[in-house]
């Protein structure tokens, strides 16, 4: 025990010597961040932004009288800046490609430290008269027979065009068809050297062939195009992939320069992408090195096709533009291979490619009008934001806040970069991160270096006596404990006490456990571990507090109106219960006439517990299964005041539980509204007659007022017109049928006459005599007769 009383006298007087007050060790309950962290030293205490007297927040230190506070502070050194460049097409000045400027500042240092934001400004300008390199990749296979012959004056003719771009323009020429190996071609000897028909003369197959490098020449563009012959192969998709991964990483062979670089990747079908090449038993990964020799891709048949992925960083890291210009039917392959690969753009070919120059200048206009900056790879714990400034005052944030669209040749945007640290990534040594606009070839470099120590860290005293006779370092109020001490002053000496005694001073009830678990054992003496948020927190002599492990309601620790101490609620005033989810307060028991729980239950925790377990509702109002109160009483009503009904015989037994109170008047009844859940009931009796009552329910007592004047009988009714009307009811009705009956046979009728004087009219008699037909009348002249 005095060794520890020492050592606790030895921390308070090497702290005193930092800050005024003695009770600096009243912070190790602070809820805030920098107390969590339990920082040992001025170096750990700076990296989640604190101040070091005492590890905490500035104003805490000031509040307790620290006259000197170690606050380290980051800043921003512009170690290259050169202005963008202004310059005209037409003037008379020329300029090199490395002496134009786009992008400003090239180069800064930054000093980070952890938790602090650090801000600078980039200011990209497009340049006019900017030089462009663009190389020209032609799928040769048969079916683009046509395209080529609309390509072999290409070159003077899109040098023409490109004039009104720049003055500095150089174009080069490659093809390619497919990997040379079965079944993408055909490996007869016949068809490697002719893989057409024998009607037509194509030259041998290959993967990629490097015609032209560029070069301002256009007409040398034009002959050697001209004299380029067509191949083929046996499936749709071709090699183009193969090509383009040596058009990007061949730069001397092609002669790229740092300007705009533009591939135009002419096709007429689809693509073979990583994977496609184990069908040709070709099982290596692309490595993406040149392997150009004599300008052929001489690696075909040894290394798979590249992924798109492996495109992208490559097009990217040699900063090439890409513009597909396919036919119609590859449109939605490629636009969505477009989406993967940045600063790229698709452009709908003719059928002959006689829209091609076309195609480049507006896909060329499209890609120069938008800007897009991206980072190289962070250190770990380091991440950077982007805030772009565009054309019109269009701010953006995100992903957005790296990109402006709708630029123009001499527009100028900005973005704004913040880059933070969250922790020290690299001790005494310095990170390199590059910030470059995609498809250009100028680039920010931004050097950061990391505060990881306090300019106190400097002046420490070796072996200080402050640190236990001699045991550590005393650096920035703090003791740096040499090698086998330990010890917040390094009391303890880890060879002569042994870790068993040490750990029996933190098992508490001579339990099992270690500070409970929630601690380390440090010379005899808990220290509790720091939760992540600052709120929560460990205490007690073992740790076997905390404040955060408490009964919850409504997903609330001890409902929100209590405190957690030591596992168990403290509740506020009118709360309690183990999470304080019980209020005292009956008022949310009270129902809308005035009475607890409408008379009907008890008001536990402010919420009505139904002694009646046929009402429900926040205050026992409901009640789905209940006839109504007036059907529920009409009986004892009737029994009570008319000596009738169903009840009358068992009444003073049955209908004990109220007395109505008998008025002769239907007046003198309560009128509605006049008290709180008054109702009003009008029932019939076994002779069709009315009866009148009000029910009124207070504090578990009914009150029944009764109407006993004679009950409300309706009048007989009179039997002669009710008979007479049903008499004469019967007869109209059957007049009504026969006159129906009557008109339908007229209607009948008179269908049927007319039918047959139709059918009358319609008849055609045969006139043909019958052969053996003989009259009845024979005529008999008499010879005698002379007619007189």
């Amino acid at each position: 025990m005095p060794a520890q009383v020492s050592a606790t006298w030895g921390w308070f007087r090497w702290r005193s010597l930092w800050c005024g007050e003695i009770h600096t060790l009243d912070g190790a309950f602070d809820g805030n961040e920098c107390t969590k962290a339990s920082a040992q030293s001025c170096g750990e205490c700076i990296q989640p932004f604190c101040e070091w007297s005492r590890c905490d927040e500035i104003k805490a230190l000031e509040s307790k009288g620290c006259s000197k506070v170690e606050n380290p502070r980051g800043n921003i050194t512009i170690d290259e800046n050169k202005p963008v460049t202004n310059r005209k097409k037409d003037g008379s000045e020329k300029l090199k490609p490395d002496q134009i400027t786009q992008i400003q500042p090239q180069k800064l240092t930054l000093k980070l430290r952890a938790g602090e934001q650090q801000k600078f400004s980039l200011r990209f300008k497009r340049a006019e008269d900017y030089p462009i390199d663009m190389y020209y990749l032609m799928d040769l296979s048969y079916s683009m027979k046509d395209d080529l012959e609309n390509v072999k004056n290409l070159g003077t003719d899109l040098m023409h065009e490109m004039q009104t771009i720049t003055s500095d323009f150089r174009i080069g020429f490659g093809s390619f068809v497919e990997k040379t190996v079965m079944p993408y071609i055909s490996t007869t000897p016949a068809k490697l050297l002719n893989p057409c028909t024998s009607d037509q003369n194509c030259t041998s197959p290959f993967s990629y062939k490097n015609v032209l490098s560029l070069t301002e020449d256009g007409k040398r563009f034009n002959t050697l195009v001209s004299q380029q012959q067509i191949s083929g192969n046996l499936d749709s998709p071709e090699g183009g992939f193969d090509a383009i991964m040596q058009v990007a990483v061949c730069g001397e062979q092609i002669g790229w320069r740092n300007v705009t670089r533009l591939l135009v990747f002419s096709t007429d079908a689809g693509f073979h992408f990583a994977g496609d090449g184990k069908l040709g038993g070709i099982v290596l990964p692309n490595d993406g090195k040149c392997h150009l020799t004599n300008n052929m891709y001489t690696m075909s048949h040894y290394y798979d096709y590249p992924s798109i992925a492996h495109l992208v960083q490559k097009l990217s890291d040699n900063n090439i533009q890409t513009i597909f210009a396919v036919t119609e039917e590859f449109q939605p392959v490629y636009k969505e291979l477009k989406n993967l690969i940045p600063k790229s753009a698709v452009g709908t070919l003719s059928a002959n490619s006689s829209n091609v120059i076309k195609l480049i200048i507006d896909a060329y206009n499209s890609l120069s009008s938008e800007v897009i900056l991206e980072n190289s790879k962070l250190p770990e714990g380091v991440s950077i934001s982007y805030v772009s400034h565009c054309k019109n005052g269009v701010s953006e944030t995100g992903d957005n806040g790296r990109k402006c669209s709708n630029i123009s040749i001499g527009d100028e945007v900005l973005f704004d970069v913040a880059i933070t640290a969250k922790g020290c990534p690299s001790p005494g040594k310095s990170e390199t991160i590059k910030i470059k606009p995609l498809g250009f070839n100028e680039e920010v470099v931004v050097v950061l270096n990391f505060i990881c120590e306090c300019e106190c860290h400097k002046s420490g005293i070796p072996n200080s006596p402050d640190c236990h006779f001699g045991n550590g370092t005393l650096e920035c109020g703090a003791c740096r404990c040499n090698e086998g001490r330990i010890g917040r002053v390094c009391e303890c000496s880890k060879d002569d006490v042994r870790t068993e005694d040490l750990d029996a001073n933190c098992r508490m009830d001579n339990g099992t456990d270690i500070c409970s678990n929630n601690g380390d054992c440090v010379c005899g003496t808990c220290e509790c571990k720091k939760r992540d948020n600052p709120e929560e927190r460990y205490e007690g002599k073992y740790c076997e507090c905390d404040n955060f492990n408490c009964d919850r309601s409504n997903n609330k620790l001890c409902g929100g109106h209590g405190r957690c101490v030591c596992r168990k609620c403290v509740c506020d005033a009118n709360y309690t219960g183990s999470a304080c989810d019980c209020p005292l307060d009956k008022q949310p028991c009270m129902a809308s006439n005035g009475q607890e729980c409408n008379g009907r239950g008890q008001c536990e925790c402010g919420v009505c517990k139904c002694t009646d377990t046929k009402f429900q509702g926040p205050t026992c109002e409901i009640c789905p299964t209940c006839p109504g109160v007036c059907a529920e009483h009409k009986n004892c009503v009737q029994c009570l005041a008319f000596k009738s009904g169903e009840l009358k015989d068992v009444c003073e037994s049955t209908c004990k539980n109220f007395k109505p109170i008998l008025v002769k008047k239907k007046e003198d009844l309560p009128q509605p509204n006049s008290q709180p859940f008054l109702t009003h009931c009008k029932e019939r009796d076994a002779n069709d007659c009315w009866f009148f009552f009000t029910y009124t329910r207070k504090c578990f007592h009914i009150h029944v007022l009764c109407l006993t004047s004679i009950p409300e009988c309706p009048a007989g009714p009179d039997i002669i017109p009710i008979v007479a009307g049903l008499v004469a009811g019967i007869v109209l009705i059957g007049l009504a049928l026969l006159l129906i009956w009557k008109l339908l046979m007229i209607i009948h009728d008179r269908r049927e006459f007319a039918k047959f004087e139709k059918e009358k009219m319609n008849a055609k008699w045969d006139t043909g005599e019958n052969p053996i037909y003989k009259s009845a009348v024979t005529t008999v002249v008499n010879p005698k007769y002379e007619g007189k």
